[in-house]
Protein backbone atom coordinates (compact mmCIF):
# COMPACT_ATOMS: atom_id res chain seq x y z
CA UNK A 1 0.00 0.00 0.00
CA UNK A 2 1.21 3.41 -1.06
CA UNK A 3 1.26 5.64 1.82
CA UNK A 4 -0.78 9.19 1.29
CA UNK A 5 1.31 12.01 0.33
CA UNK A 6 1.92 15.09 2.79
CA UNK A 7 -0.20 17.63 1.91
CA UNK A 8 -0.54 21.11 3.59
CA UNK A 9 2.70 22.48 5.91
CA UNK A 10 1.69 23.15 8.84
CA UNK A 11 1.82 26.99 8.46
CA UNK A 12 -1.04 26.66 6.20
CA UNK A 13 -3.25 24.48 8.05
CA UNK A 14 -2.75 26.65 10.87
CA UNK A 15 -4.20 29.77 8.35
CA UNK A 16 -6.99 27.57 8.22
CA UNK A 17 -8.10 28.53 11.91
CA UNK A 18 -10.64 31.54 12.02
CA UNK A 19 -12.90 33.50 14.47
CA UNK A 20 -15.90 35.41 13.61
CA UNK A 21 -15.81 39.33 14.32
CA UNK A 22 -17.03 39.67 18.03
CA UNK A 23 -17.95 43.48 17.45
CA UNK A 24 -21.65 43.23 18.92
CA UNK A 25 -22.96 41.58 22.07
CA UNK A 26 -24.51 38.22 21.09
CA UNK A 27 -27.81 36.87 21.99
CA UNK A 28 -28.95 33.02 20.95
CA UNK A 29 -32.42 31.68 20.08
CA UNK A 30 -33.81 28.32 19.04
CA UNK A 31 -34.09 28.58 14.95
CA UNK A 32 -37.55 27.81 13.16
CA UNK A 33 -38.12 24.21 11.88
CA UNK A 34 -39.94 23.09 8.94
CA UNK A 35 -40.16 19.80 6.69
CA UNK A 36 -39.90 21.17 3.18
CA UNK A 37 -39.66 18.57 0.63
CA UNK A 38 -39.75 15.20 3.29
CA UNK A 39 -37.22 16.74 5.27
CA UNK A 40 -37.01 18.38 8.41
CA UNK A 41 -34.88 21.36 7.81
CA UNK A 42 -34.00 24.20 10.50
CA UNK A 43 -34.73 28.01 8.71
CA UNK A 44 -32.83 31.20 9.05
CA UNK A 45 -34.00 34.37 7.78
CA UNK A 46 -33.29 37.57 6.48
CA UNK A 47 -35.04 40.49 4.74
CA UNK A 48 -33.77 39.44 1.82
CA UNK A 49 -32.99 35.63 2.51
CA UNK A 50 -34.62 32.27 3.40
CA UNK A 51 -31.96 29.36 4.26
CA UNK A 52 -33.33 26.23 4.74
CA UNK A 53 -30.99 23.23 6.16
CA UNK A 54 -31.63 19.59 6.68
CA UNK A 55 -31.12 18.10 9.91
CA UNK A 56 -29.92 14.85 7.71
CA UNK A 57 -27.10 15.79 5.84
CA UNK A 58 -26.88 19.29 6.72
CA UNK A 59 -28.02 20.47 3.17
CA UNK A 60 -28.24 23.63 2.21
CA UNK A 61 -31.94 24.21 0.25
CA UNK A 62 -34.24 25.45 -0.61
CA UNK A 63 -32.41 29.20 -0.29
CA UNK A 64 -34.55 31.96 -1.10
CA UNK A 65 -32.38 34.83 -2.31
CA UNK A 66 -34.20 38.50 -3.24
CA UNK A 67 -36.80 37.28 -1.19
CA UNK A 68 -37.97 40.65 -0.09
CA UNK A 69 -38.40 41.66 -4.62
CA UNK A 70 -41.64 40.57 -6.12
CA UNK A 71 -38.61 38.31 -8.24
CA UNK A 72 -37.46 35.86 -5.60
CA UNK A 73 -34.58 33.35 -6.44
CA UNK A 74 -34.17 29.74 -5.82
CA UNK A 75 -31.66 28.29 -7.16
CA UNK A 76 -30.51 24.84 -6.17
CA UNK A 77 -31.58 21.79 -7.64
CA UNK A 78 -33.75 19.34 -4.84
CA UNK A 79 -33.86 15.89 -6.36
CA UNK A 80 -37.15 14.52 -7.48
CA UNK A 81 -38.25 12.12 -5.50
CA UNK A 82 -38.35 13.88 -2.40
CA UNK A 83 -42.45 14.51 -2.19
CA UNK A 84 -42.62 10.65 -3.11
CA UNK A 85 -43.03 7.66 -1.24
CA UNK A 86 -39.79 6.41 0.42
CA UNK A 87 -38.09 3.79 -1.06
CA UNK A 88 -34.38 1.84 -0.44
CA UNK A 89 -31.72 4.06 -2.09
CA UNK A 90 -28.91 3.24 -3.38
CA UNK A 91 -26.49 5.61 -1.21
CA UNK A 92 -27.38 7.21 1.63
CA UNK A 93 -26.83 10.85 0.47
CA UNK A 94 -29.65 10.28 -2.09
CA UNK A 95 -32.40 10.36 0.74
CA UNK A 96 -32.13 13.90 1.30
CA UNK A 97 -30.11 14.93 -1.77
CA UNK A 98 -30.71 19.02 -2.79
CA UNK A 99 -28.61 22.21 -2.79
CA UNK A 100 -25.38 22.60 -1.38
CA UNK A 101 -23.87 20.31 1.20
CA UNK A 102 -20.41 19.54 2.80
CA UNK A 103 -18.56 16.53 1.85
CA UNK A 104 -15.61 13.91 3.77
CA UNK A 105 -14.30 12.22 2.80
CA UNK A 106 -16.05 13.46 -0.64
CA UNK A 107 -16.89 11.10 -3.39
CA UNK A 108 -17.84 7.47 -3.46
CA UNK A 109 -15.71 5.55 -1.02
CA UNK A 110 -16.27 2.07 -2.34
CA UNK A 111 -13.02 0.79 -1.08
CA UNK A 112 -11.70 1.01 2.63
CA UNK A 113 -8.61 2.40 3.49
CA UNK A 114 -6.81 1.55 6.66
CA UNK A 115 -9.64 -0.84 8.43
CA UNK A 116 -12.08 2.51 7.02
CA UNK A 117 -15.35 2.01 5.35
CA UNK A 118 -17.00 5.23 4.55
CA UNK A 119 -20.52 5.85 2.52
CA UNK A 120 -20.55 7.90 -0.35
CA UNK A 121 -19.59 11.69 0.69
CA UNK A 122 -18.91 10.43 3.63
CA UNK A 123 -21.35 10.51 7.37
CA UNK A 124 -21.30 14.43 7.26
CA UNK A 125 -23.69 14.09 3.91
CA UNK A 126 -26.42 11.75 5.35
CA UNK A 127 -26.27 11.70 9.07
CA UNK A 128 -28.09 13.65 11.42
CA UNK A 129 -26.53 17.00 12.69
CA UNK A 130 -27.48 17.85 16.06
CA UNK A 131 -28.00 21.85 17.86
CA UNK A 132 -29.04 23.91 15.88
CA UNK A 133 -28.68 27.44 18.15
CA UNK A 134 -29.07 30.22 15.70
CA UNK A 135 -27.21 33.60 17.00
CA UNK A 136 -27.79 37.07 16.05
CA UNK A 137 -24.68 39.55 16.63
CA UNK A 138 -25.04 42.75 15.21
CA UNK A 139 -26.39 42.13 11.39
CA UNK A 140 -25.29 38.47 11.42
CA UNK A 141 -27.27 35.34 12.07
CA UNK A 142 -25.65 32.09 12.67
CA UNK A 143 -27.18 29.20 12.72
CA UNK A 144 -24.88 26.09 14.85
CA UNK A 145 -24.37 22.63 14.20
CA UNK A 146 -22.46 19.70 15.28
CA UNK A 147 -21.97 16.23 13.98
CA UNK A 148 -19.40 13.48 15.93
CA UNK A 149 -18.77 11.03 13.16
CA UNK A 150 -17.81 6.68 14.05
CA UNK A 151 -16.09 5.76 10.95
CA UNK A 152 -13.14 8.11 11.52
CA UNK A 153 -13.54 9.63 15.21
CA UNK A 154 -13.92 13.61 15.27
CA UNK A 155 -16.18 16.11 15.11
CA UNK A 156 -17.50 18.66 12.89
CA UNK A 157 -19.42 21.93 13.19
CA UNK A 158 -21.42 23.33 10.82
CA UNK A 159 -21.93 27.50 10.70
CA UNK A 160 -23.89 28.95 8.57
CA UNK A 161 -24.34 32.94 8.76
CA UNK A 162 -26.63 35.08 6.79
CA UNK A 163 -25.86 38.68 6.80
CA UNK A 164 -28.62 41.77 6.69
CA UNK A 165 -28.73 43.29 3.24
CA UNK A 166 -26.73 40.93 1.36
CA UNK A 167 -27.78 37.68 -0.97
CA UNK A 168 -25.08 35.26 0.34
CA UNK A 169 -24.74 32.37 2.89
CA UNK A 170 -21.57 32.38 4.33
CA UNK A 171 -20.41 28.74 5.62
CA UNK A 172 -17.96 27.42 7.91
CA UNK A 173 -17.02 23.76 8.70
CA UNK A 174 -14.63 23.35 11.97
CA UNK A 175 -13.26 19.73 11.75
CA UNK A 176 -11.66 18.04 14.95
CA UNK A 177 -10.22 15.09 16.61
CA UNK A 178 -9.32 13.26 12.95
CA UNK A 179 -6.07 11.68 11.65
CA UNK A 180 -4.87 11.52 8.73
CA UNK A 181 -6.21 12.32 5.10
CA UNK A 182 -9.34 13.35 3.44
CA UNK A 183 -10.48 14.72 0.27
CA UNK A 184 -13.59 17.22 0.89
CA UNK A 185 -15.54 19.94 0.30
CA UNK A 186 -18.73 21.57 -1.02
CA UNK A 187 -21.24 19.77 -3.19
CA UNK A 188 -23.07 22.90 -4.48
CA UNK A 189 -26.19 21.73 -7.10
CA UNK A 190 -27.90 23.85 -9.05
CA UNK A 191 -31.58 23.34 -10.65
CA UNK A 192 -31.20 23.64 -14.28
CA UNK A 193 -33.45 24.60 -17.13
CA UNK A 194 -34.75 23.24 -19.96
CA UNK A 195 -33.60 25.44 -22.24
CA UNK A 196 -29.62 24.43 -23.72
CA UNK A 197 -27.05 26.70 -23.60
CA UNK A 198 -29.42 29.61 -21.13
CA UNK A 199 -26.79 29.13 -18.37
CA UNK A 200 -23.39 30.11 -18.87
CA UNK A 201 -20.01 28.79 -16.48
CA UNK A 202 -16.78 31.06 -15.65
CA UNK A 203 -14.23 30.41 -13.21
CA UNK A 204 -10.89 32.11 -12.12
CA UNK A 205 -8.16 30.66 -13.92
CA UNK A 206 -7.64 27.33 -13.96
CA UNK A 207 -4.07 25.00 -14.49
CA UNK A 208 -5.85 22.59 -16.56
CA UNK A 209 -9.12 20.48 -16.85
CA UNK A 210 -9.80 16.65 -17.29
CA UNK A 211 -12.58 14.50 -17.76
CA UNK A 212 -13.30 12.14 -15.44
CA UNK A 213 -10.45 8.81 -16.99
CA UNK A 214 -12.79 5.90 -16.02
CA UNK A 215 -16.73 5.41 -16.45
CA UNK A 216 -18.52 7.52 -15.01
CA UNK A 217 -21.98 6.64 -16.84
CA UNK A 218 -21.90 2.69 -16.97
CA UNK A 219 -24.51 2.00 -20.08
CA UNK A 220 -25.39 -1.39 -17.83
CA UNK A 221 -26.52 0.07 -15.11
CA UNK A 222 -28.86 2.68 -17.32
CA UNK A 223 -26.35 5.92 -17.67
CA UNK A 224 -24.85 7.69 -20.85
CA UNK A 225 -22.20 9.79 -21.14
CA UNK A 226 -20.81 11.94 -23.93
CA UNK A 227 -17.44 13.57 -22.63
CA UNK A 228 -14.03 11.79 -23.58
CA UNK A 229 -12.49 9.63 -20.89
CA UNK A 230 -9.28 11.37 -19.66
CA UNK A 231 -9.15 14.17 -22.26
CA UNK A 232 -7.33 17.30 -20.50
CA UNK A 233 -7.94 20.82 -21.58
CA UNK A 234 -7.50 24.13 -21.01
CA UNK A 235 -10.49 25.60 -21.90
CA UNK A 236 -14.38 25.04 -20.83
CA UNK A 237 -15.41 25.50 -24.76
CA UNK A 238 -13.11 22.73 -26.23
CA UNK A 239 -13.46 19.64 -24.42
CA UNK A 240 -13.65 16.57 -26.53
CA UNK A 241 -16.03 14.47 -27.33
CA UNK A 242 -16.26 10.36 -27.07
CA UNK A 243 -16.93 10.32 -30.73
CA UNK A 244 -14.50 11.19 -33.77
CA UNK A 245 -14.92 13.76 -35.97
CA UNK A 246 -17.58 15.21 -33.39
CA UNK A 247 -16.65 18.83 -32.70
CA UNK A 248 -15.60 19.96 -28.76
CA UNK A 249 -18.16 20.16 -26.52
CA UNK A 250 -18.78 23.90 -24.83
CA UNK A 251 -19.13 23.25 -20.99
CA UNK A 252 -19.25 26.93 -20.69
CA UNK A 253 -23.03 26.76 -22.33
CA UNK A 254 -25.29 24.28 -19.97
CA UNK A 255 -27.45 22.42 -20.04
CA UNK A 256 -26.61 20.79 -23.74
CA UNK A 257 -26.50 16.80 -24.51
CA UNK A 258 -29.78 15.57 -23.17
CA UNK A 259 -29.84 12.08 -22.11
CA UNK A 260 -26.50 11.88 -20.91
CA UNK A 261 -24.63 12.38 -17.69
CA UNK A 262 -20.75 13.51 -17.33
CA UNK A 263 -18.20 14.78 -14.58
CA UNK A 264 -14.98 17.00 -15.35
CA UNK A 265 -13.09 18.97 -13.01
CA UNK A 266 -10.88 21.98 -13.24
CA UNK A 267 -7.68 22.90 -11.43
CA UNK A 268 -7.77 26.16 -10.03
CA UNK A 269 -4.05 28.11 -10.49
CA UNK A 270 -2.31 28.48 -7.48
CA UNK A 271 -2.46 31.33 -4.98
CA UNK A 272 -0.54 33.03 -2.52
CA UNK A 273 -1.77 34.15 1.03
CA UNK A 274 -2.58 37.89 -0.16
CA UNK A 275 -5.00 36.62 -2.83
CA UNK A 276 -7.94 37.18 -3.90
CA UNK A 277 -11.13 34.36 -4.06
CA UNK A 278 -11.04 32.20 -6.28
CA UNK A 279 -14.54 31.89 -8.16
CA UNK A 280 -17.31 29.96 -10.04
CA UNK A 281 -20.25 31.53 -11.59
CA UNK A 282 -23.25 30.56 -13.30
CA UNK A 283 -25.27 33.36 -15.36
CA UNK A 284 -28.65 32.27 -15.56
CA UNK A 285 -29.26 34.57 -18.75
CA UNK A 286 -33.00 33.66 -18.93
CA UNK A 287 -33.47 34.13 -15.25
CA UNK A 288 -31.47 37.53 -15.24
CA UNK A 289 -29.59 36.60 -12.20
CA UNK A 290 -25.62 34.79 -11.19
CA UNK A 291 -24.86 32.50 -9.01
CA UNK A 292 -21.49 32.57 -7.72
CA UNK A 293 -19.35 31.20 -5.06
CA UNK A 294 -15.83 32.00 -3.25
CA UNK A 295 -13.38 30.00 -1.68
CA UNK A 296 -9.62 30.04 -0.68
CA UNK A 297 -7.94 27.57 -3.17
CA UNK A 298 -5.31 26.53 -0.91
CA UNK A 299 -7.78 25.03 0.87
CA UNK A 300 -10.32 23.93 -2.15
CA UNK A 301 -8.01 23.36 -4.89
CA UNK A 302 -10.62 22.38 -7.79
CA UNK A 303 -14.05 22.23 -8.73
CA UNK A 304 -15.75 19.25 -9.71
CA UNK A 305 -18.55 19.25 -12.39
CA UNK A 306 -21.45 16.71 -12.39
CA UNK A 307 -23.34 17.55 -15.32
CA UNK A 308 -26.21 15.13 -14.86
CA UNK A 309 -29.28 15.93 -17.73
CA UNK A 310 -31.65 12.96 -17.71
CA UNK A 311 -28.59 10.42 -18.55
CA UNK A 312 -29.25 8.31 -15.88
CA UNK A 313 -32.27 5.64 -15.82
CA UNK A 314 -32.11 3.30 -12.74
CA UNK A 315 -34.04 3.87 -9.78
CA UNK A 316 -34.30 6.75 -8.33
CA UNK A 317 -33.39 8.74 -11.44
CA UNK A 318 -35.72 7.10 -13.78
CA UNK A 319 -34.31 9.63 -16.72
CA UNK A 320 -35.68 12.70 -15.05
CA UNK A 321 -32.82 14.32 -13.03
CA UNK A 322 -31.60 17.88 -14.81
CA UNK A 323 -28.98 20.15 -12.65
CA UNK A 324 -25.63 21.02 -12.44
CA UNK A 325 -22.80 20.48 -9.76
CA UNK A 326 -19.87 22.92 -9.12
CA UNK A 327 -18.48 21.48 -6.45
CA UNK A 328 -15.12 23.15 -4.96
CA UNK A 329 -13.22 20.73 -2.93
CA UNK A 330 -9.92 19.07 -2.99
CA UNK A 331 -10.20 15.44 -4.14
CA UNK A 332 -9.41 12.93 -7.15
CA UNK A 333 -12.39 13.59 -9.12
CA UNK A 334 -15.17 11.68 -7.08
CA UNK A 335 -13.87 8.39 -6.00
CA UNK A 336 -13.45 9.07 -2.64
CA UNK A 337 -10.66 8.23 0.05
CA UNK A 338 -8.67 5.60 -1.39
CA UNK A 339 -8.26 7.01 -4.84
CA UNK A 340 -7.21 10.61 -3.48
CA UNK A 341 -5.55 9.60 -0.64
CA UNK A 342 -2.76 7.71 -2.15
CA UNK A 343 -0.57 7.90 -5.49
CA UNK A 344 -3.35 9.01 -8.76
CA UNK A 345 -2.07 10.97 -12.25
CA UNK A 346 -2.67 13.98 -10.21
CA UNK A 347 -1.08 14.23 -7.23
CA UNK A 348 1.86 12.35 -9.20
CA UNK A 349 1.83 15.58 -10.97
CA UNK A 350 1.83 17.71 -7.61
CA UNK A 351 -1.98 18.66 -7.51
CA UNK A 352 -3.26 18.20 -3.92
CA UNK A 353 -6.00 15.17 -3.78
CA UNK A 354 -6.71 15.23 -0.34
CA UNK A 355 -6.30 17.26 2.76
CA UNK A 356 -4.37 15.85 6.28
CA UNK A 357 -6.15 16.10 9.19
CA UNK A 358 -4.02 16.52 12.51
CA UNK A 359 -6.02 15.84 15.98
CA UNK A 360 -4.46 18.56 17.97
CA UNK A 361 -4.83 20.85 15.13
CA UNK A 362 -8.28 22.13 13.42
CA UNK A 363 -9.02 22.34 10.06
CA UNK A 364 -11.68 25.31 8.93
CA UNK A 365 -12.99 25.30 5.63
CA UNK A 366 -14.33 29.28 4.85
CA UNK A 367 -16.52 28.99 1.87
CA UNK A 368 -19.55 31.24 0.63
CA UNK A 369 -22.35 31.35 -2.31
CA UNK A 370 -24.86 33.98 -2.86
CA UNK A 371 -27.00 35.64 -5.91
CA UNK A 372 -26.70 38.81 -7.86
CA UNK A 373 -29.40 39.76 -10.24
CA UNK A 374 -27.99 41.62 -13.71
CA UNK A 375 -29.29 43.70 -15.89
CA UNK A 376 -30.94 42.10 -19.26
CA UNK A 377 -27.76 41.21 -22.07
CA UNK A 378 -25.40 40.38 -19.21
CA UNK A 379 -24.15 36.92 -20.40
CA UNK A 380 -21.23 35.29 -19.17
CA UNK A 381 -19.13 36.32 -16.30
CA UNK A 382 -15.69 37.65 -17.98
CA UNK A 383 -13.62 39.13 -14.97
CA UNK A 384 -14.03 39.65 -10.91
CA UNK A 385 -12.91 42.72 -9.20
CA UNK A 386 -12.92 42.20 -5.70
CA UNK A 387 -13.05 45.68 -3.35
CA UNK A 388 -13.65 46.65 0.96
CA UNK A 389 -16.69 44.96 1.09
CA UNK A 390 -18.05 44.67 -2.41
CA UNK A 391 -17.56 42.55 -5.34
CA UNK A 392 -17.74 43.30 -9.50
CA UNK A 393 -18.91 41.10 -11.94
CA UNK A 394 -17.94 42.63 -15.44
CA UNK A 395 -19.87 39.95 -18.74
CA UNK A 396 -18.47 39.21 -22.01
CA UNK A 397 -20.81 42.03 -23.14
CA UNK A 398 -19.30 44.70 -21.39
CA UNK A 399 -21.71 44.92 -18.93
CA UNK A 400 -20.84 45.55 -15.28
CA UNK A 401 -22.80 44.73 -11.69
CA UNK A 402 -21.77 45.43 -7.91
CA UNK A 403 -22.75 43.99 -4.98
CA UNK A 404 -22.27 43.93 -1.31
CA UNK A 405 -20.50 40.97 0.05
CA UNK A 406 -17.77 40.61 2.54
CA UNK A 407 -15.49 38.08 0.54
CA UNK A 408 -12.94 38.86 3.26
CA UNK A 409 -14.35 36.36 5.29
CA UNK A 410 -12.74 33.72 2.79
CA UNK A 411 -9.08 34.77 4.97
CA UNK A 412 -10.27 36.15 8.01
CA UNK A 413 -13.21 33.80 8.98
CA UNK A 414 -14.74 37.54 10.02
CA UNK A 415 -18.26 39.39 9.15
CA UNK A 416 -19.32 42.79 10.32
Amino acid sequence: MRHPRRIFTPAILAAFSFTFATTAPAYAQAPAERTIHAQPSLIVQTPQVELAVTKLGGMLAPVTFYRDTPQPVQPYHISPWQDEPSKPMPAPVLVPLRGDFFCMPFGGNQDAVNGEKHIPHGEVSSSPWLGGSLTRRGPVQTLKMTLDTQARKGRVTKELSLVDGQNVVYSRHTIEGFTGAAPLGHHATLAMPDNEGTVRIASSPIKFGMTYPGVFSDPKQGEYQYLLPGARWNDLTKVPVAWKGQPDADLSRLPARVGFADLVQIFNEPADKNADPAWITATFTDQGYVWFAFKNPAVLNSTVFWIENHGRHAHPWNGRNNCLGLEDVTAYFADGLAASAHENILNKEGIVTAVTLKADQPTVVNYLEGVVKVPAGFDIVKSVDFTPGHTTFTSASGQKVTFPVAHEFIKTGQLP
